[in-house]
């Protein structure tokens, strides 16, 4: 058995600062020590009293900035790696103009495996070490991404995107080739290693009501397993979903009669939820990924945190970069587009309680809050080391910070992936900023 150590500043939460104060949810230790052994922490507090506990040969790695779980991000697509950015449209044109032409191109297994490797170098780069993520509708993408992660030995949850109307033909399965393909990988990978599969039809408007009830008849196979889509993103998008479901009562609906709600389901967005659909997610235990740059980038509203979690009919709130409508890997750069949303709901959001949002809350969303998103013993070791100083601006305002609170804040408004100065995935270091990076391109070689 190896040990090894990380030493340094270091941020964890064993409570939500959203129910109970700062001092309360957040431990930070100033000087401290996280003992790792097998990926595994087996000890962290303070350096003073568990320096002496370690064994003679191991090894430690000393850190001026603030060691912190690593950042889980609970909604983005790892087939738009190569589009993110693009121009122009809101969500429906969006879709048709250039997802799904990016998406046709994972026919091409090694084209697959390409991107997975480039989607995977961005997460930890950007200090993301698990993420739940859509691939698309050929199980090949789904393979090529499970396998790249369980290289690294990174906790991924992923799953085949089912469609099969409102596509190109391409992009179109059947209800039964949904059911067949997504059991077939679900049985190869779920709880293999790291890997945990994902029931995963894209949205109501590209599945048939045919297709949901199989979709629906799985989830009722796996009572467990994660399940994630798309809701009320788009004004547009609400009303077409409408026109398909008319029996409905509106959007929420669709998914609760198909029995695709329940705890470990997330959902994408949910920007323009009724009272009514607030409370069966609330009651259902499902929950919201919140996309605050995608949301902005392809301007389908403003999400209301707080009306959200109302603590009368709470619903679990994650966060999500999405990518490609998202415009950053970086869950720092996505923080600050949080607190601006809630500015603009006259809400404020501090620092504790956002980034107990990318960490142990994402964590709690997607069912693995006993696992990972916090320092703590018998927590998987996935890692982070943030730099206050990382740029030269970054470094003359963190030096007139007068507190703790402040300089997180500092630190999520100024910072993206020049703030990462390390990643730890399962007490290996997977990304050092310090180090020339080995690139990969979308193009084969």
């Amino acid at each position: 058995m190896t040990t090894h150590a990380l030493r340094g500043a270091f941020l964890t939460f064993d409570d939500d600062p959203f129910s109970v104060s700062p001092e309360q949810a957040m431990r930070y230790e100033s000087d401290g020590l996280i003992l790792i052994e097998d990926g595994t922490i087996r000890a962290a507090g303070s350096a003073a009293e568990l320096e002496r506990t370690l064994p003679a040969d191991a090894t430690v790695d000393r850190y001026d900035g603030v060691i912190m779980p690593g950042f889980v991000d609970t909604h983005l697509h790892f087939p738009q790696t190569e589009m993110i950015g693009a121009y122009g449209e809101q969500l429906l044109d969006w879709l048709d103009t250039y997802t799904f032409p990016t998406e046709t191109k994972f026919a091409d297994e090694a084209h697959s495996a390409r991107v997975a490797e480039i989607f995977l170098d961005e997460l930890v780069r950007n200090g993301t070490t698990c993420a739940m993520a859509y691939s698309t509708v050929h199980p090949g993408s789904v393979d090529a991404l499970f396998s790249a992660a369980e290289k690294r030995g990174m906790r991924i949850l992923t799953g085949k995107t089912c469609m099969d109307r409102n596509a190109p033909p391409a992009l179109c399965d059947t209800p039964q080739r949904a059911y067949d393909e997504s059991k077939a990988l679900l049985e190869r990978w779920e709880g293999r290693g790291r890997a945990s599969y994902v029931i995963t039809p894209r949205f109501a408007p590209t599945s048939s009501p045919e297709q949901l009830e199989a979709l629906g008849a799985l989830a009722a196979e796996y009572p467990d397993v994660a399940i994630q889509t798309h809701l009320s993103e788009n004004h547009g998008e609400i009303a077409w979903v409408k026109e398909l479901f008319p029996q409905a009562k509106d959007y929420t609906d669709v998914y609760d009669s198909y029995g695709l709600l329940r705890p470990r389901a997330v959902l994408g967005h949910g920007i323009h939820l009724s009272d009514r659909e607030l409370e069966v997610l609330s009651e259902r235990g499902a929950s919201i990924a919140h996309c605050p740059t995608s949301n902005f980038f392809l301007g389908s509203g403003l999400f209301d945190m707080a009306r959200a979690i109302d603590p009368a009919r709470p619903v679990s709130v994650g966060i999500g970069t999405d990518v490609g409508a998202g415009t950053s890997f970086s869950l720092l750069a996505t923080l600050r587009e949080a607190y601006k949303v809630a500015q603009l709901n006259h809400q404020s959001l501090a620092a504790d309680k956002l980034l107990y949002r990318v960490t142990a809350g994402n964590a709690q969303v997607l069912g693995l809050g006993e696992s990972i998103g916090r320092i703590a013993p018998g927590y998987e070791a996935d890692l982070i080391v943030l730099d206050p100083r990382a740029t030269p601006l970054m470094a003359a305002r963190d030096a007139t910070s007068e507190s703790l609170a402040e300089r997180l804040f500092v630190l999520i408004t100024l910072g993206d992936d020049r703030a990462v100065q390390a990643t730890y995935v399962a007490g290996v270091r997977v990304h050092d900023r310090d180090e020339a990076p080995v690139g990969v391109s979308f193009e084969s070689r």
